[in-house]
């Protein structure tokens, strides 16, 4: 075997490997990944996790915009970063953390009501360097469900189903209905026992 066939057999699985590599497709590897369901107590406060990726290269100024919208993927939007836009039914409720250089963040609700029970979509925009202005948006979204405040909630993040676990504390009046009954019939099996007793030591 000649050192050039056996040079050409020495690269040819590294030539083979870099073929196979897949390359970044700015027209399909886009999107964002959220939360599919959250549960939260009335009165509480809940976060949408979110994060993006893409495949263009920004502009120097890439003008990241986060917007969300409610109820449908064509739903009202209720939030927008760069417009400073809050919807009335979430004003002085709902705030955005964004971790830069991390293409991702999240969109806390508090004082959470019955009626924020829903499903959220997160929409990004940016400038591109070459292909101008991009904005794509969650299909699925998240679901949001309120639970009562007795209710003890324990959240998971991606398609697996939330699990609720019921807590309810037991008031003063039915610990008292439950005890009362009790304590009558331990007197009267105890008198029971001392009258067999003094029947028994009399006979």
């Amino acid at each position: 075997m000649g050192p050039s066939l056996l040079l050409s057999l020495l690269l040819l699985p590294a030539s083979l490997q870099a073929g196979s590599s897949k390359e970044c497709n700015p027209n399909t590897d886009f999107g964002i990944n959220q939360s599919a369901s959250l549960s939260a107590p009335e009165g509480g406060y809940t976060c949408i996790s979110f994060s993006y990726f893409y495949c263009w290269e920004l502009a120097k100024d890439p003008r990241l915009s986060i917007a969300v919208r409610r109820t449908d993927f064509s739903g009202e939007v209720i939030y927008n970063s760069t417009q400073r836009f809050i919807h009335k039914d979430f004003k002085n409720r709902i705030s955005l953390d964004l971790r830069e250089g991390q293409n991702s963040g999240t969109l806390c609700i508090r004082n959470l009501r019955k009626e924020d029970e829903n499903r959220y979509f997160c929409r990004v925009q940016v400038e591109t360097l070459r292909d101008g202005k991009k904005v794509w948006q969650s299909i699925p979204g998240t679901k949001l469900t309120i639970t009562n405040a007795a209710q003890m909630t324990t959240i998971t993040k991606g398609p697996t189903t939330t699990v609720t676990t019921t807590t309810r504390d037991m008031n003063m009046e039915t610990m008292v209905k439950v005890a009362l009954p009790i304590a009558v019939f331990k007197t009267a099996i105890l008198g029971l026992v001392v009258y067999l007793w003094w029947k028994r030591s009399k006979g």
